[in-house]
Formats: structure tokens, sequence, C-alpha cells
């Protein structure tokens, strides 16, 4: 004969629903009590440890007077903190004096005051995990028609980065000394390295030479006027540096990914753009299909090396800033040696996170490219992220971006590690072509439109790269080659480089 079922009490299981959040009075009275009994103890928990962070609300009272009164240079005890308490319903109720004699007598010694100040912390960030696993739940449950899954996940994991991001407990002070010798590290190895570049190459011998390469942890902006090359030149960029990592014999390097991020064009539009430029084939000609027997073995070709290289495309639009850092991390998952370039076309088409949207788009770009730079800093790649420029541009008659061009200028400005601008000289020329006046004679226009093509011709297939902007390095102009017809940058060549004529 079975046994009956027993019904559950629900007081049995009560405490497994009623938990309660994670919290040590005792660790916190403790500390209270060494700071008390040896105001020297608050230095060694005053740099990550806030009122906020004490689970008692007491508790965080006291440090809070405590805290104001040694700022203001006096000391810190249970008789100085009466007059600054005694009014307070808080300490009061919890015994005024009587609970402030108790704190001194729970003290712990100075040596294991960081201790207990750490631990304190982790617990709040334990409970602040907890709120927002419940702030998770309840979004999803309390769903918007105008909000979808995705848009939660990115909440979240902003939520989630931005609470890592604040909780780091490591800094301070170095000692000149230990700087040094990682300053020295650094110059051997550049010593060693015999010339060879320290970052991510681009490819172009002369920009390289500029920028010492693409280094870790920089934001970079690559910045310019509708149809100056952005776009090709970045592909570009990120073709080289997968070439790179696909063919060098460095193992540390070898095998490295690029993650290039099109919020404007599709993937298929992106990979056709790089196909015409490594096949010198016009894209127009590939998408219409006008072809010649003769192209057909050139796209085999291209096509061929381009498939084995290491780029990877996401043509999602409107991300956010979130969405990028879990992408490129699932990306850095899938291959031990990692990431080693993001390419971002375009700033300004980033989408906000949701409690960062403003009225105010300065503000919004702000935070977006102080997402961008510590992204950078996070995955330890450099970011190259493409930007508009304003229309101020063309209203001058030397048509050279500045860097007071940036649309939102002064947060792009101020978070980037390096600004630089593509500026292509030949395009506005072509637009500029002189006709004749009523009042001018022919010989007057001709003469003008000779030195026009005199110029037309001296800008012909020349961009410039400027860089305005170098954290670490010069600044200046690099020029490069450019042919329109297949977007296509490469090493300029002058006429200084080229050889003798033969005879």
């Amino acid at each position: 004969m079975s046994s009956p079922v027993r019904a559950v009490d629900p007081a049995e299981s009560a405490g497994d629903i009623l938990r309660t959040p994670p919290h040590n009075y005792e660790a916190e009275r403790a500390l209270l009590g060494a700071i008390l009994m040896n105001n020297r103890a608050f230095e060694r928990v005053s740099e990550f440890l806030a009122p906020e962070h004490f689970a008692d609300p007491v508790n965080g009272r006291v440090y809070l007077a405590v805290s104001k009164l040694l700022e203001q240079g006096h000391q810190a005890n249970p008789v100085t903190l009466k007059t600054y308490l005694e009014r307070d319903d808080l300490i009061v109720a919890a015994g005024g004096i009587k609970y402030l004699a108790g704190l001194a007598g729970s003290a712990v010694t100075v040596i294991n005051a960081s201790d207990y100040g750490k631990l304190i912390y982790d617990l709040f960030l334990r409970r602040e995990l907890i709120e927002l696993g419940e702030t998770m739940v309840n979004d999803a449950f309390d769903s918007q028609p105008d909000e979808s899954a995705m848009d939660q996940i990115g909440d979240a994991e902003q939520k989630l980065f931005n609470l890592a991001s604040e909780s780091q407990l490591e800094g301070g002070f170095r000692s000149f000394g230990s700087a040094l010798s990682i300053a020295l590290d650094l110059a051997e190895a550049a010593h060693r390295r015999e010339g060879a570049l320290a970052g991510v190459t681009t490819g172009l011998r002369d920009l390289d030479k500029k920028l010492g390469g693409l280094h870790k942890s920089d934001l970079l902006i690559l910045a310019g006027r509708p149809s100056m090359g952005k776009t090709a030149l970045a592909t570009t960029i990120a073709f080289n540096a997968a070439r790179h990592y696909h063919a060098t014999e460095d193992a540390t390097e070898r095998g490295k990914q690029v993650a290039f991020f099109s919020l404007e064009m599709s993937s298929e539009q992106l990979a056709m753009r790089i196909l015409a430029e490594r096949s010198k084939i016009n894209s127009h000609a590939i998408r219409t299909g006008g072809l010649s027997n003769d192209d057909f073995p050139r796209l085999v070709t291209a096509t061929q090396e381009l498939g084995n290289l290491p780029l990877f495309i996401d043509d999602t639009p409107g991300v956010t800033v979130s969405t990028i850092r879990t992408r490129c991390r699932r990306l850095a998952r899938t291959n031990p040696a990692g990431l080693g370039l993001i390419v971002i076309d375009y700033l300004q088409l980033i989408s906000p996170a949701r409690g960062e949207r403003s009225e105010n788009r300065v503000q919004e770009i702000s935070a977006i490219t102080r997402g961008l730079k510590a992204l950078a800093k996070d995955l330890k790649v450099p970011v190259l992220a493409l930007s508009q420029l304003s229309r101020a541009v063309e209203q001058r008659e030397d048509k050279r971006p500045q860097l007071s061009d940036l649309r939102e200028s002064g947060t792009i400005e101020q978070d980037s590690d390096v600004v630089m601008f593509v500026y292509r000289e030949q395009y506005y020329l072509e637009r500029a072509e002189p006709s004749q006046k009523p009042e001018e004679t022919s010989d007057r226009f001709a003469e003008r439109h000779t030195k026009w093509l005199e110029r037309c011709n001296l800008a012909h297939n020349i961009a410039e790269v400027l860089v305005a902007k170098q954290r670490h390095g010069p600044i200046g102009t690099v020029k490069l080659h450019f042919e329109a017809d297949y977007t296509h940058f490469s090493d300029h060549i002058d006429d200084s480089q080229l050889p003798e004529p033969f005879g």
C-alpha cells in the first residue's frame, strides 16, 4: 500500500522563496569600529567604498558622517560623531551614542580593514546583480509593443557592463620606478622589432609610418564628407589587416579576426565593393552583368583570396555599443587567436542605449564615443570608427577638413586617440569646371580653363589622409593613390621615387 502524499507546508518552502539579499552586518560594524578606533583605516577603503554600499542604512549614515569629518580635518570617534548624529532619526532609533560606542567595541585591526571593506563592496555588487535580475525578469513579463526582446537583452548587457566597469577595485598610484621599468621594456621590444610596426598594419606604407600602425585599446576616427572615400579606405584597412593575420608567421598574431560593422551598406554590397577593388573590375559592371570574358578569371581569383580571410561583416542596422561589444566578444570566443581589429561604418548610425536616449544629440554621441573607447580598452584592440563631417567644409575656399568640422566635434575629438580626415581635391575640382562669363574674352577664359586642367592633372588619383590628432605621435598629411573606378587606395609614388628614364 503506497504511503499517503504529505502536503507541503508553505512555511517549509518559505526559506527558498523569501531569500534575504546577501549582507554581513558584523563585517560592517567591525570596519566602522576599526575606523573609529584608528582613522587611518579609512584610507584603506575610502577609494572604493561609499555609504550606499552598506546593507544597513544606519551603518551607511555613520560611514558618511565619518567621511565628512575626516575630509574637514577633524577626528572621527564616538564623541565627535555624537554632535553630527544625535538628531538623526535612524541613529537614534538604533541606540544613539550607545550604538556608536558598540561599534568601537566591534573593531578589527587596521590591517584587516581593507579585506572587510572589499567584502562589504562584494556583497553590495551581489545585491545589485539581484536587483538587475529582478528588473530584467519584470521587464520581460511587462513587454511593450515598441520594444523587442533583443532591445531588452541589449539594455541588460549595458547595465551589466556599467556595473562591471564601475566595480574595478584595482588602480591607484604606481611608483615612478615601476613605470620606468615598463617603459624600458616597451623600448626594448620596439628595438627588437627593428622598425617593424607596434600596432595593426593598415597595409599602406606611409600611413603606417605616420601612425606606427593601429594600436591596441585606441579609438581611431576616420572622417570625411560624402564621396571622399571613407568606406573605401576603411575596407582597404580591414582587408589588409585580415590578410596580414592570415599570412603572418608571428604566432601571437596569426589567425586574429577583423570585425566590420557595416551600419550603412549591406554585407553583400560591402563584399561587392571589396571584390571590385581586389579584382580591379568596376563594381557597376559586376552588378549589371557587364563583364568581359577576360574579367571572370580575375573575379574568381579575387573571390578565392577573399574567401579565406578572417574578415567578418555584421550589417545589422541601428545596433548599440553594448550589442557591438557582445558580438565582438562572441566572435573572439570562436577563435583562440581572438580579435585584432574592429571597424565601424559609421559612428552616427549607432543607436544610443535606451537609458541614454535624449533630445540632445551631442549627449547621445558623447555616450557612444565613451562606449567605443571603453570597448577598445576592454577588448584590447584598436577600434576604427568612421564619422560624418558637417557641411561647414563646403562653405570654405580651402575644403580640407578641420577638427571643428566633426559633427558633435567636442565629444568625438575628446574621446578619440587618433582623428584622421580623408580629402580628395580631385572631387571638388571636377565639379568646379569654369564656364565662360559673358564679358570674358576667349583668351582669358582659355587661360582660366588651362589652369583648371593643370590643377586637375596634379590632383588626379591623389587622396590625402590628414592626421589632425594623434595622442601618441605626430600629426600631418599622408598622400595616397586612389582609383575611383575600383574605389581602391594604395601607396602613393611621387616622381622622385620613379626610376630614371632610359636613354
